[in-house]
């Protein structure tokens, strides 16, 4: 069966940049060793991962006390043998989360 490859295409894109935004990209670009190409494809694939995270947390379902209570029980249970001694929680250890949900 053959396989079935996506071929990329390569599109050129005029690109203007103001000749101070320029040269610093320049020296970093330099200094991490890949061209001024490179650096700027690396430069906006980051912004975009950035915008599209930024995307999903403002449309992702909003954490109740319900979810978070289950989350935590589920996180609690104990899923095989018990831990050896020197893994075991402290007595009187409290959790960062559960201080900040007041639980």
């Amino acid at each position: 069966m053959p396989v079935s490859r996506k071929k990329i295409v390569v599109s050129k894109f005029p690109l203007r940049l103001m000749p101070s935004v320029r040269r610093i990209a320049e020296s970093f670009s330099e200094k991490e060793g890949v061209s001024l190409n490179q650096f700027i494809n690396v430069a906006v694939a980051e912004k975009l991962a950035h915008l599209q995270h930024e995307e999903w947390l403002a449309h992702r379902p909003k954490a109740t006390d319900a979810l978070i209570g289950k989350a935590l029980e589920a996180l609690e249970r104990p899923t095989g043998p018990s831990p050896d001694e020197f893994d075991r929680v402290p007595a009187g250890y409290a959790s960062v989360r559960r201080k900040v949900s007041g639980k």
